[in-house]
């Protein structure tokens, strides 16, 4: 008996994977070569890339510390 609630189991496990599967194909996806251009098109404004400016940095100290 143990065994066809196993089998019941693992029949609905894979019903549920076959599922998913068919949503998952039916998703339209960016493509690499947009995805890549649409990368390099950014790039030229991406503070990670090319730094941020020391003067609009707001992380930039804006003197030392005088308490020692």
């Amino acid at each position: 008996m143990s065994s066809k609630v196993a089998i019941g189991s693992d029949i609905g496990q894979a019903r549920r994977a076959v599922e998913q599967l068919r949503m998952e194909a039916g998703i339209d996806r960016v493509k690499a070569a947009d995805l890549l251009q649409f990368c390099m098109e950014q790039a030229k404004s991406d503070p990670f890339l090319v730094g941020i400016p020391a003067t609009t940095n707001p992380f930039k100290e804006k003197k030392p510390c005088a308490i020692l």
